[in-house]
């Protein structure tokens, strides 16, 4: 009978409790140890990205809530998903140390220091198929969720959020609000056309903004706590605007302050996503686009944070002045460039010079034109 070998890896452990700001500095081979409960699909990708070749979560990946495509989408990149039962390992690890991963042990010096449960792939591809088939309860309790946030949050819904006046003008402007989120990346290559040619006003929620600046676009404004926006960005010219807490607290703040940089502050409920859109909306921008957001009930779940209730209700205010990206790029029929436009002009006029040269007639009336014009213009 054939015996199983338990995986092997090694490398330097990397430890942080948010995702979104590790994966900014994971090096390829390093081992991501994370502190994630229902992994998300974004965070999965930047994992994936970041070339990790394996990742031990001190959360559950999944709790079965609801069919969150995180877990999937690393195994099926064939990277080393372990789940453990405690974040015991937060203590037991230094930033940096050497360790090895044998299935679901975790060695230091050869010593185990932490023993989960590996994330083989096809089982979690047929717990995600069962969640997908128990999605019933993961709606409900998001349905509930959405309802307290229309109790809660009455001011950002119904438009009573005081703005302070912005450089950055939307009057009867198509906006482009761009999120670090699903698909961001690829639609914003779809919508390069698009952003060409219509020239919208750009706001970026906070990671947006180096999403934009790789993509070789420079956003108008950047909306968020400025956690997860590089420094780079942050000092790239954008009007700068730190979503606060209804009762001021604003964690942007101080980053913006130790940077030297202007902003202006804007307390709201909800998501900085959110209060991008609404931003837009209420100063006047005649569409609004939207980058790397979600849009269908797998996506918001997938989420997995109870701020997405109040993104949903906020897309039903804005309702069909708001698009999504890939509608867009599916209905948006690019100008031609100025390339092809000269290079058709010029065809036309070699034809035309050819068919001159080549027709006596055409040749005379030609140089006829050509005498009339030196007399008009004095060359002779």
């Amino acid at each position: 009978m054939a015996v199983a070998v338990a995986r092997e890896l090694s490398g330097a452990a990397r430890l942080g409790r948010r995702t979104k700001l590790i994966v900014k500095t994971l090096a390829p081979g390093q081992i991501a140890v994370l502190d994630h409960r229902d992994l998300d699909r974004v965070s999965a990708e930047d994992l994936i990205a970041a070339g990790v070749p394996a990742v031990l979560n001190c959360s559950p990946s999944s709790t079965g809530a609801y069919p969150n495509m995180g877990p999937l989408l690393l195994v099926q990149a064939g990277i080393h998903l372990v789940d453990l039962p405690d974040d015991a390992l937060f203590k037991r690890l230094k930033d940096g140390d050497p360790i090895t991963i044998r299935g679901g042990e975790i060695l230091r010096g050869g010593k185990v220091v932490a023993t989960g449960a590996v994330q083989e792939p096809a089982a979690v591809r047929a717990s995600t198929d069962e969640r997908r088939r128990e999605i019933g309860d993961a709606l409900e309790a998001f349905a509930r969720n959405t309802i307290e946030h229309m109790l809660e949050e009455r001011e950002l819904l119904s438009g009573r959020i005081e703005l302070p006046r912005f450089d950055t003008d939307f009057r009867d402007r198509p906006a482009l609000i761009v999120v670090r989120g699903v698909d961001h990346e690829k639609d914003l290559r779809m919508l390069r056309p698009y952003i060409r040619d219509v020239k919208p006003k750009i706001i970026a929620v906070d990671g947006g903004a180096n999403a934009l600046l790789a993509a070789g676009f420079k956003p108008d404004m950047i909306v968020g706590d400025m956690d997860s926006a590089s420094d780079t960005a942050l000092r790239c010219g954008a009007e700068l605007v730190v979503h606060a807490y209804p009762d001021g607290r604003a964690p942007g703040r101080e980053h913006l302050e130790e940077l030297g940089l202007p902003f202006k502050l804007v307390p709201a409920p909800g998501t900085s996503q959110d209060v991008a859109m609404i931003i837009a909306a209420e100063k006047g921008a005649e569409l609004i686009v939207s980058v790397g957001s979600q849009f269908n009930l797998v996506e918001f779940l997938d989420k997995n944070r109870r701020g997405m209730a109040s993104t949903f209700l906020t897309r039903l205010r804005l309702g069909e002045i708001l698009v999504d990206a890939k509608g867009v790029s599916r209905l948006y029929r690019p100008l031609p460039g100025r390339s092809p436009v000269a290079f058709v002009v010029a065809a036309g006029l070699l034809c035309l010079l050819g068919i001159v040269v080549l027709t006596p007639s055409l040749r005379d009336l030609a140089d006829l034109m050509w005498l009339k014009l030196e007399v008009v213009l004095g060359l002779e």
